[in-house]
């Protein structure tokens, strides 16, 4: 199996790449292409990052080439990770309409040339921010059901942590999804929540306890303040001890937001959701997991048959995603994402992401 990462020589790409090698995704007869852009940084440092890989895995690589034009592309799974990112460092909002606005062409650029270009099989992993225009972008070109935004895993993998460090146990022993859309307008699943070992009636007396009486109407408004408090507390390693105050659906948000404040970033975390991803759809057989997915009528929000992108649980295999696995969320989640799915249509439609 053949992978391509597009924006291969960023702190994210790099990060897959090495994860990708170092975890033995790849075997020796597999093919990673690391794609960079002609004219730009990246197509000389592509090369340069080929040799690299080489000197570090050389016992253990795939074989390494080098793509520098959207046309060249061709692999199983395509990563695309190129585009503006999110700035780091104190005092900087995610400007989702910025990225939007920069990336928009970048996304379309590569979603034409592999529709053009392409095997016509290949399953595209969004990492590019924001992530569920890329998702739109090329589903409309490529299919829907071969296009995947990690972001929705990787707030789930967040979420797993973040109750299983409060349980004090690791994180393969729970289960459970984040939907929505990436970030502050995360959707946490808790009915879905599920922890190994305990019987159904000690899963609901701990989800209880660790959640209280809170719903998600309230939510975005714990968010918002938590970060306000967390943003003027003036010693960085005090502001994330204080995160383990608050609940772990709240810790999932402002965690990765004090990351990104204290100049830090999130390369090695969205690194390993995209490989779990990439890994999903070479294992061969559908696994369940959460990603931004473009909808048409597979559930039904506010009552009515939804269309548009959405974070949701989703069956994936080798050729994508296959079915929504949402099994009865609980009214308040399902008023929360009905209210999400609204905003990011709205958004989707600004950013000039709708259909052709």
């Amino acid at each position: 199996m053949d992978v391509a990462i597009v924006g291969a020589t960023g702190d994210v790409g790099r990060a897959i790449c090495g994860s990708l090698i170092e975890r033995g995704e790849l075997g020796a007869s597999s093919r990673l292409q690391l794609v960079g852009r002609t004219g730009g940084s990246s197509g000389a440092a592509v090369h340069g990052l080929r040799v690299d890989l080489i000197d570090a895995f050389d016992e253990r690589a795939p074989h390494i080439d080098v793509a520098t034009s959207p046309e060249d592309v061709v692999a199983d799974v395509v990563v695309m990770t190129a585009g503006r990112t999110v700035p780091t460092g104190t005092g900087h909002v995610i400007d989702r309409d910025r990225l939007a606005a920069d990336n928009r062409k970048v996304f379309e650029e590569y979603a034409d040339a592999l529709a053009a270009h392409g095997s016509g099989h290949e399953v595209v992993i969004v990492v590019s921010n924001p992530v569920e225009l890329a998702v739109e972008v090329f589903a409309r070109r490529l299919g829907r059901h071969r296009v995947i935004g990690m972001g929705a895993w990787l707030d789930t993998l967040r979420f797993r942590r973040e109750i299983a460090a409060t349980l004090g146990i690791r994180r393969h022993r729970v289960s459970g999804f984040v939907a929505g859309q990436h970030g502050d307008m995360m959707v946490p699943l808790w009915s879905s929540v599920r922890l190994r070992g305990l019987d159904p009636d000690e899963r609901a007396e701990i989800v209880d306890r660790l959640r209280g009486d809170r719903t998600l109407a309230s939510f975005r408004s714990e968010v918002a303040t938590a970060k306000q408090r967390i943003a003027s507390t003036p010693d960085v390693a005090s502001a994330f001890a204080a995160i383990d105050a608050y609940p772990p659906d709240v810790q999932a948000v402002i965690r990765p937001y004090l990351t990104h404040q204290s100049g830090a970033k999130t390369a090695n975390g969205t690194a390993n959701a995209t490989v779990d991803l990439v890994r999903t759809v070479l294992d061969g057989r559908d696994i369940v997991v959460a990603g931004q997915v473009l909808l048409d009528g597979e559930i039904e929000l506010g009552g009515t048959p939804w269309t548009g992108v959405l974070g949701v649980p989703v069956a994936v295999g080798p050729d994508g995603w296959t079915r929504v696995m949402l099994d009865d969320p609980a009214p308040d989640e399902s008023r929360a994402l009905w209210e999400v799915a609204q905003t990011i249509n709205e958004s989707v439609v600004a950013w000039g992401g709708g259909a052709r």
